[in-house]
């Protein structure tokens, strides 16, 4: 039995955010239900009212490798530190000064996306770590790049 999981993000704006993350990870927009065009064919024929569209949004792995990424609208404001974040697997065959470097692109890429840099973590010099940068997604969930 293969085990499939799905990561949900409680967020304001679904569409936005899940434009950034499918971005960031590669991944592409759910296709609509067999039989529409697209989701907002469906969701009208589903009688869910213009205003209300933008309560979800859903991505998957174009490969079918990864998970799937639900974004919900909810109106509660995040606070606190998040008990679950992403690591953006971006330079595992890296080290060093190179491995940084490619670090330091992604990183602009994605504020370039809406992102916001918080802080690089310099690799250890005992091993137990070889170097990540944190940053935060357009409404600020905290994600690394390692």
């Amino acid at each position: 039995m293969s085990l499939r999981f799905q990561v949900t993000f409680d967020c304001h704006g679904p569409e936005a955010l899940a434009s950034f993350w499918a971005e960031a990870l590669g991944y592409v927009e759910a296709p609509p239900p067999a039989g529409f065009a697209d989701w907002d064919a469906f969701l009208a024929s589903a009688g869910v009212p213009e205003a209300d569209r933008d309560s979800a949004s859903l991505l998957v792995d174009p490969d079918g490798d990864g998970p799937s990424l639900f974004f919900q609208r909810v109106p509660e404001t995040h606070t606190g530190k998040n008990p679950l974040h992403l690591d953006i697997r971006t330079a595992t065959e890296l080290a060093g000064e190179e491995r940084m470097a490619a670090l330091e692109r992604r990183a602009a890429e994605l504020v370039g996306l809406g992102a916001t840099r918080v802080t690089r973590v310099e690799p250890a010099t005992n091993g137990m770590h070889r170097g990540f940068i944190v940053m935060r997604d357009p409404e600020q969930n905290k994600f690394c790049l390692d």
